[in-house]
């Protein structure tokens, strides 16, 4: 009699596994398109079995444990290889909008300005006495000055851009890294009862590789199932359950900083520099260093021509037998001198102050014209070695070099992460196939477990009506 209740209990936990097992098919099936989501997998435990005289009589089994199939060793190299795809995405980005400043192919370019400008006067070498040539010389002076404050302004514009950028990302990096302190506090609270937290665990790691492609962390797990997540070298994000966060703000003669705050009460601590990596690292890269190297440049070339221009425009003389005035404005300083370069107001309003002459009362004397028209060609800058279009050439030269290195490395990039992302879609996608065949295999269990408990009820019938026979 006993036995027979066995049978029935057996049958009774068999169909409880395969209703489990069913129910976590559907589970995955509902989660074939859900971002990060790892298959999971009911696993059986034989049931202990039970002692009578000389046999063992085994009691079914029984569900122990519902687990994740996932390569934490994939997930830890696919955050990495994300960090780097954000930082060369970032970096290529913002190098691809730098260049289009710089595309004298489509758009008349400062290269182009410069030589109408010493060829205006050549012209002028040609007919000294020509108003009109020095009306086109004052013309394309003012064109080449308002384009030298064309590429400072759309630079600066592109650093801006950068620094919107910034601050959008870091404040998605405050929403991931407070999710990921409230998932610590779940996963501690399921796992303390000895249950896995797959799916908690699951959403940590996507927003643990989000948080990656966005700025550079460091993360571990302690005992608890709780991880801890730095950001560059000192800044605390995630600990425990508790997050900090990052801010933004601005500094005199800087571009956007990036500042931490371990509590709320505490320092706001510029923690910029040690933001190397992801698309946060990629970006600050170039507003910091590949566009501030080129306004560097655009400053020294703006100012070495203006000095060189004023230099030889004073020692000549103008239409009316008078001493030469500064053509352009001159800049005090290097820096700055792009964004500042303009014309002399006493040659923008006068073109007879334009000196062409090396003499006095010397009709037709262009010494000066030609000085002008040949400083295209003179060696001022690197000791001696390189002329305004050597300078610029490189310049131009450089930032194609750069822009293309960047969108060949963020295009291998993005090939490994994708193929990182398919090694881990075969170990821990859903396949629909698979499930269907998992679907129809417990299902089929199920029906043999409903058979068995009604084999024993009608097991149990038969020994009950012996009584009445």
């Amino acid at each position: 009699m006993s036995r027979i209740w066995s049978m029935m209990d057996v049958g009774k936990r068999s169909l409880m596994n395969s209703q489990t097992s069913l129910q976590t098919v559907a589970h995955n099936i509902a989660n074939k398109s859900t971002e990060g989501y790892s298959r999971q997998r009911v696993e059986l435990q034989t049931n202990e079995p039970v002692g009578e005289g000389r046999l063992r009589i085994g009691m079914g089994a029984r569900a122990g444990m519902i687990t994740r199939t996932n390569n934490q060793f994939l997930e830890k190299q696919l955050e990495k290889e994300g960090s780097s795809l954000g930082y060369l995405n970032g970096r290529a980005d913002s190098l691809s909008r730098v260049e289009e400043v710089y595309n004298e192919q489509v758009n008349k370019g400062l290269n182009q300005f410069m030589g109408e400008f010493f060829n205006s006067f050549r012209e002028l070498s040609n007919n000294p006495e020509s108003l009109a040539s020095r009306t086109l010389v004052r013309e394309s002076a003012d064109f080449l000055a308002k384009d030298f404050q064309r590429v400072n302004q759309q630079l600066t514009s592109i650093q801006e851009d950068s620094d919107f950028r910034i601050a959008t990302r870091v404040e998605e990096v405050n929403q991931l890294t407070t999710e990921i302190a409230s998932l610590n506090e779940k996963i501690t609270l399921v796992e303390m009862a000895g249950t896995p937290a797959n799916d908690e665990r699951d959403r940590r790691d996507l927003l643990l590789k989000n948080l990656g492609e966005k700025i550079n962390i460091r993360y571990s797990e302690n005992k608890n199932g709780q991880v801890s997540v730095t950001a560059g070298s000192t800044a605390v994000l995630v600990s425990g359950t508790t997050a900090s966060t990052l801010t933004t703000g601005m500094e005199p003669n800087k571009n956007l900083q990036i500042y931490y705050k371990s509590t709320e009460n505490s320092s706001a601590v510029n923690v910029t520099e040690q933001i190397k990596g992801g698309e946060v690292g990629g970006l600050l890269d170039v507003r910091d260093g590949t566009i501030e190297r080129l306004k560097n440049n655009l400053d020294e070339l703006a100012f070495q021509l203006t000095t060189e221009v004023n230099k030889a425009h004073v020692e000549g003389f103008n239409r009316y037998n008078k001493k030469g005035v500064l053509f352009f404005n001159q800049p005090q300083e290097i820096k700055g001198a792009a964004a500042n370069m303009s014309l002399n107001q006493n040659v923008k309003t006068d073109v007879g102050n334009i000196a062409a002459a090396g003499q006095p009362f010397a009709p037709g004397d262009n010494q000066i014209a030609n000085i002008l028209s040949s400083l295209q060609y003179k060696n001022v800058f690197e000791d001696g070695t390189a002329s305004f279009d050597d300078f610029y050439g490189g310049t131009v030269g450089q930032i194609g070099v750069e822009t293309q290195r960047a969108k060949s490395a963020h295009e291998a990039q993005d090939g490994i992460t994708k193929q990182l992302k398919n090694i881990r879609e075969s170990i821990s996608g859903v396949s629909l196939d698979e499930e269907t065949t998992k679907m129809i295999e417990f299902q089929k269990n199920f029906d043999a477990s409903a058979r068995l408990i009604r084999t024993a009820d009608e097991m149990m019938d038969t020994v009950l009506n012996l009584k009445r026979m």
